[in-house]
């Protein structure tokens, strides 16, 4: 009896500590009380820490799709992409057959100052082997990755030397950027690609918007595909740069969450000249707080696919054993009062996440009219008063169908493969001296590179290696992309990433019209006035 009182004292401190802190409903008291009677009563030894954490989860679960619990590992993890730097040895990497091929030892890096290339292959990490062994790109990170100063020893294989090389790197914080292309497309056009809004992207794009207007820029392409969000504070921060002083660009509001407001002030970097933004169904968060706003007051014209449709706020709050429960408080509204955010039903995460799998299936990815909004989900921008619609996403002002001609069967073999990607770094690795030769600049290899009948060979004998048996009618069909991407990845492997960009924008056809529009007057102004 004297240990079943104790039991209960210590279960009332329980309850009492949390209600401290936050209001506790009689329900909010039973789970309190049923964790705290199976820790003190049940008849077998349970393991306290992961009896809440399912406890928590599976609360979490019945909620929206994405209120989520995260462990102390995945807090770090999450964290790393959006603060903008995490402690390295500063390369970037494929794990291709097995081996760690260095893509490129950034600059200025601590690879970099001890001579590793673009090129080599990483065999041992601090005496273990990571080759050959089929060791995860999670676990390879983990040996590569360390608290700035620390040491880490790595031996590698470089062409054209029989021996390993032996290198002592110091790891050292290493930025992690939220533009990866910036460049001009003509004498007055630039384009920009932002991949992630993290805690650098504002300063990121005021540097590259600066670098392009020093180019002659007048006209702006801003491209958000596969954009999941991030920060929303950046997002903000660049809607700010489009719109004039006072305009609204975003407002949040929930039960408990009173409506707090955005406005533009008059520090806008980039208010008058011609804006084209592109999204697809990858464009989530503040990819879409952005370009809602750009819509809303008719700033710019949206090109490409409906958005992912993500407009749920969430507030991080740390738990006691450094995990943290990312729980939403409320809902995010474009200037016209639209909602992101798509429909979900609560508990069901399985549908809302092949939710795009649905689209594709049910013809959106093809053909605008098979998107149908309800009158109710009807608003109109504020300037050109434009009919716009809420209920998830934001609806481009001219839609670019998916493009899946090129996606043979055969091309489905080979790309599961990742047979393109393997070719081209072979190439690089091979004639990486030959090529920069004759292209001694990125501009000369996107200019003037082809890929050649011998490289294709190539790729056809890597398949039959790979038992994919050749289909000329196949082939044919995808021959343009398996160009396309091998110019693409021996580009991004020998010079950088917007070499890359720059050669898959060729065959995009949201780039394409996105372009088209931004060229033509009539078209641009006509898409804002909903011509």
């Amino acid at each position: 009896m004297k240990r079943v009182i104790i039991s209960t004292l210590c279960l009332c401190v329980v309850v009492l500590t949390a209600s401290a802190q936050f209001k506790m409903s009689e329900g909010s008291r039973k789970v309190a009380t049923t964790v705290a009677i199976i820790e003190n009563m049940y008849v077998d030894k349970v393991d306290d820490g992961k009896l809440a954490e399912d406890a928590v989860k599976a609360l979490l679960d019945k909620l929206d799709p994405h209120s989520t619990y995260i462990s102390p590992e995945e807090v770090k993890d999450m964290n790393e992409p959006l603060e903008g730097n995490f402690d390295g040895i500063g390369i970037s990497f494929n794990l291709l057959t097995d081996t760690l091929y260095v893509i490129e030892a950034l600059p200025g890096g601590p690879s970099e100052k001890v001579g590793l290339r673009a090129g080599d292959k990483i065999l041992y990490v601090n005496d273990t082997l990571i080759a050959g062994v089929k060791k995860s790109t999670k676990d390879v990170m983990s040996r590569l990755k360390g608290p700035k100063g620390t040491i880490v020893n790595v031996k590698v294989l470089r062409r054209g030397i029989n021996e390993l090389l032996d290198f002592r790197i110091v790891r050292d914080k290493i930025p992690i950027y939220s533009i990866d292309a910036t460049y001009m497309v003509d004498k007055n056009t630039g384009y920009i690609r932002i991949i992630r809004f993290g805690a650098t992207t504002s300063k990121e794009f005021h540097e590259a918007l600066a670098k392009l207007k020093t180019q002659g820029l007048e006209n702006l392409i801003l491209d958000l595909e596969y954009n999941g969000g991030g920060y929303m504070a950046p997002a903000i921060d660049i809607s700010d740069d489009f719109l004039d002083k006072g305009k609204l660009i975003v407002y949040t509001e929930g039960s408990r969450q009173p409506r707090r407001d955005e406005l533009s002030t008059a520090k806008g970097v980039f208010e008058k000249g011609k804006l084209v933004i592109m999204i697809n169904e990858g464009s989530a968060s503040a990819s879409e707080i952005l370009s809602g706003a750009v819509q809303d007051w008719d700033r710019g014209v949206i090109v490409g696919r409906r958005s992912f449709g993500k407009g749920l706020v969430q507030r991080q709050i740390p738990l006691p054993d450094e995990s943290m429960i990312r729980l939403t408080v409320a809902r995010y509204y474009t200037p016209t009062g639209r909602s992101i955010q798509k429909p979900y039903t609560k508990g069901d995460l399985t549908s809302y996440n092949l939710d795009v799998i649905d689209r594709y299936n049910k013809g959106e990815m093809m053909h605008a009219d098979s998107i149908h909004f309800p009158d109710s989900l009807k608003y109109t921008t504020l300037l050109n008063h434009r009919t716009v619609y809420g209920g998830g996403g934001i609806m481009p002002d001219y839609f670019v169908p998916a493009d899946t001609s090129f996606a043979t069967d055969y091309y489905k073999k080979i790309w599961i493969k990742s047979l393109t990607l393997k070719i081209a770094y072979s190439e690089a690795d091979n004639h990486r001296n030959d090529i920069l030769a004759r292209y001694p600049t990125s501009s000369d290899f996107y200019q003037k590179y082809t890929v050649s009948q011998e490289i294709l060979d190539k790729l056809i004998a890597a398949g039959k290696d790979e038992n994919i048996e050749y289909d000329e009618e196949g082939f044919n069909k995808s021959k343009d992309t398996f160009i396309m991407q091998i110019k693409a990845y021996i580009g991004r492997d020998i010079y950088d990433t917007e070499t890359m960009v720059k050669v898959l924008n060729d065959d995009s056809e949201t780039f394409k019209k996105a372009y088209e529009i931004i060229k033509n007057d009539k078209l641009y102004n006509g898409l804002l006035k909903g011509k």
